[in-house]
């Protein structure tokens, strides 16, 4: 069965800092685009970060650039999304999710493997 599993949310001050990791089981993440997602209460679904299996070329949404970085590591199966200077409007449920690598994974679409959600508060 293919799957992805988000971890590494929580509570965390203004200004504070999170790592989250998106691991696959049943399949490797190598070949796939790898995108970032978050959705808070009442709000669309926004795609936030999102990295290539073939170079690793990555793109932000720009309220999350020059704080968020996205990097994968091959040899674990896993990609991660480091998140600094988190602000109380990061809040939300954050998904990864994994595209083939032909599709237009920058523009955040074509995303169709999805992970169950880790939630992200940001709170004094």
């Amino acid at each position: 069965q293919l799957q992805l599993v988000e971890s590494g949310g929580g509570l965390v001050q203004p200004g504070g800092s999170l790592r989250l990791s998106c691991t696959a089981s049943g399949f490797t993440l190598d070949y796939y685009a790898i995108g970032w997602f978050r959705q808070a209460p009442g709000k669309e679904r926004e795609g936030v970060s999102c990295i290539s299996s073939y170079d690793s070329s990555t793109n932000y949404t720009d309220s999350v650039k020059g704080r968020f970085t996205i990097f994968r590591d091959d040899a674990k199966n896993t990609v991660y999304l480091q998140m600094n200077s988190l602000k109380p409007e990061d809040t939300a449920v954050y998904y990864c999710a994994a595209a083939e690598p032909w599709s237009s994974w920058y523009l955040f679409v074509g995303y169709d493997c999805w992970g169950q959600g880790t939630q992200v508060t940001v709170s004094s």
